[in-house]
């Protein structure tokens, strides 16, 4: 029988589900008009189907929620582009009140934003959009893309939600110094798990993404620092659960670690992940 992953980017139609189902809660911290469309009947499928798809859908929301905070703030601050890696069916440009001179970039591989394009093709983004069909694992083709992209941008952002966990250390260690020796890419969010998490993921629903050729791989011991010897800081770490404390949106099992003290360095084996926005090194 085929899987219910049967391939990485099915993960983007499992994500849009959550956020169609926040979208029609009446106290909804975002709202996502074209994510059911975009989940489809599959999106649905994998939901329903999956051992544990369903079982951690406050956190998907959360990570969504404070990448939205976070892009918002930036681009106040003066990011004139935005490059989302892996974007999967992403539709801030669609959804957020986002700056007409604004540039935002999608790369993804070109099975995904075909059927993306396809989805949305009567909709009009809020500002430029461009979207390039890559594999982010071929090193050559993204230090070109990159390059392009450094000459049209002076302070851009780099997003990369829910991509570095299929990731090796290594892998991930690589993209970053491609990244950094872009020059004009200022700022980089992302998410990231503790290796207590990485384990728990991979024993539920990682077994799923693995049998579709997605095992659950960066879950690193130095938490954010990770990034300081490849060229990054980090600037700001905001807990997943601490956001869903202050959103009321924390399970009931899990309030008894909603007073637990969290700090932004290592977690070892707690079950912890963040949003994480590192800048540049001076």
């Amino acid at each position: 029988m085929e899987p219910v992953i049967r391939n990485v980017s099915d993960t983007a139609r499992w994500s849009a589900v959550f956020r169609a189902r926040e979208t029609d809660r009446p106290d909804a911290l975002f709202r996502d008009p074209l994510a059911r469309r975009l989940a489809g009947e599959r999106g649905e499928y994998i939901v329903n189907t999956m051992p544990h798809a369903g079982d951690n859908a406050w956190a998907w929301i959360m990570r969504t929620y404070l990448f939205d905070q976070v892009i918002g703030e930036r681009i106040a601050g003066g990011a004139d582009m935005v490059i989302n890696l892996a974007a999967g069916l992403d539709a801030r440009p669609y959804r957020m009140p986002l700056p007409a001179s604004l540039r935002w970039v999608e790369i993804d591989l070109p099975e995904l934003l075909a059927y993306k394009e396809e989805i949305l093709a009567s909709e009009k983004p809020a500002c430029h959009l461009e979207r390039i069909p890559l594999d982010l694992a071929d090193t050559g083709a993204r230090r070109a893309v990159f390059q392009r992209l450094r000459e049209q941008a002076s302070r851009a952002l780099i997003l990369s939600e829910g991509l570095l966990v299929y990731f090796s250390e290594e892998g991930v260690g690589s993209l970053a110094r491609d990244l950094a020796a872009a020059g004009t890419f200022h700022w980089w969010l992302l998410d990231i798990h503790s290796p207590g998490l990485l384990r728990f993921l991979q024993s539920t629903t990682g077994q799923s993404t693995a049998q579709g050729g997605a095992p659950l791989r960066f879950g690193p011991a130095e938490g954010p620092e990770f990034f300081a010897p490849h060229g990054w800081q980090p600037r700001e770490v905001h807990s997943v659960l601490k956001a869903a404390v202050r959103t009321n949106r924390l399970p009931p099992e899990l309030q008894p670690f909603a007073s637990a003290k969290e700090s932004s360095g290592r977690q070892g084996d707690q079950p912890w992940s963040g949003i994480c926005l590192l800048q540049i090194g001076e």
